[in-house]
């Protein structure tokens, strides 16, 4: 493929000396940076559910990031995995494949060991976990090295003749040169946001495409590096993959919009930065409602409650679908509708339930939260 015309990122002069608006990107850098605090205080409340929290978390990235690129992990399995990781030795029974602990292993050393030098033998070695086999999709790929051949990478999507070209990556041997310029930056401290230093990580290494496969799976590996780095922390609470699976179709339309655009970058930023502040919004309803719930049993540690009454509560705390009634009560604890409405009537004697005001043929109850 000759490429005539100078229409992709890394073919401007400049590249990757990227320029950025500082004053679009204030604002909504300060409000990332608010919730980051505000996260990482709540977090070191939890304790024992902190841990936990961080097994959700990790299994979301992981799983999500996964998905993306349209593979499918088994979601168990990543979390005993995870779990393992943490030390929780107790959680999780799922047996684990080799692959799917190999992937859990990259994403572990990439964000335990987030102070280490970025080097190619570690991408490298994440790159392995991803192909054990050597192949992707069928195909013979080169696996724990940088991608060879005389044609330049087109990055595609679509049936077979009915290809659409996203964008071009650069030729195959300008690729070391342009890793080992890479992994320099990341290794340095130029004094940029480390937020922002994130956002143009993962901007920079897509734009080089410098494997054979997998590049979207590693970019978003050395993302959460970066991200940890920002943090200060090798806990995660929070998952930006799990955000860009929820608006894959705009992360793939920045991207190539990107692609595409000048060496000012700012649209880019600006949408990274959103995603990432929804990232931290989602978790930090989620610690909340971690918080609440830890009060409510603390609150009640003297209330005499019996297991149908507490597997029933603890379900309303971690997501209920619907509404509570007598009958779904009944079922959740396979007991008569009688057996439901005496210990509902008994929760609402000690204030855990209430009746709600909304109208329909059963009534329905609720936590009672103070």
């Amino acid at each position: 493929m000759i490429l005539d015309m100078k229409v992709y990122l890394w073919q401007n002069e400049r590249f990757p000396h990227f320029d950025w608006d500082t004053n679009a990107l204030l604002t909504p850098l300060g409000e990332v940076h608010t919730l980051q605090g505000q996260l990482l205080g709540r977090m070191a409340a939890l304790g024992f559910e902190g841990v936990a929290q961080q097994v959700e978390t990790i299994t979301s990235e992981i799983v999500g990031s996964s998905q993306i690129e349209g593979v499918t992990l088994n979601a168990d399995s990543v979390r005993s995995s995870v779990a393992r990781h943490l030390g929780l030795k107790t959680a999780g029974s799922e047996r684990t494949d080799h692959y799917t602990e190999g992937v859990v292993n990259s994403l572990m050393e990439a964000t335990q060991a987030y102070a280490a030098p970025l080097t190619a033998e570690r991408m490298f070695g994440w790159h392995a976990a991803y192909f054990p086999t050597g192949y992707s999709d069928g195909y013979k790929i080169t696996v724990a090295n940088w991608r060879v051949g005389d044609e330049a990478m087109q990055v595609v999507s679509g049936p077979m003749g009915k290809e659409k070209v996203h964008f071009v990556a650069p030729f195959s041997d300008e690729v070391p040169e342009m890793m080992a310029q890479f992994i320099e930056w990341c290794n340095s401290d130029d004094k940029t946001d480390p937020i922002l230093r994130a956002a143009i990580a993962h901007l920079w290494f897509v734009t080089v495409h410098p494997f054979d496969d997998g590049n979207g799976r590693m970019a978003r590996t050395i993302t959460e590096m970066m991200l940890a780095r920002a943090d200060g922390t090798s806990k995660r609470f929070y998952s930006l993959s799990a955000e860009i699976m929820r608006q894959r179709k705009a992360y793939y339309e920045a991207l190539e919009q990107a692609q595409k655009g000048p060496i000012d970058i700012t649209p880019w930023l600006l949408w990274f930065v959103e995603a990432l502040r929804n990232a931290l919004s989602y978790s930090l309803a989620t610690t909340d409602k971690v918080l609440r719930k830890s009060a409510f049993w603390e609150q009640h540690c003297d209330t005499e409650i019996n297991e149908r009454q507490r597997k029933v509560i603890n379900r309303l705390w971690d997501g209920f679908e619907g509404k509570l009634t007598t009958q779904k009560y009944a079922k959740i604890n396979h007991c008569s509708q009688d057996t439901a409405l005496r210990d509902i009537q008994s929760l609402m004697a000690k204030d855990i339930l209430r009746k709600t005001d909304e109208g329909g043929r059963s009534t329905n109850y609720k936590l009672v939260e103070k």
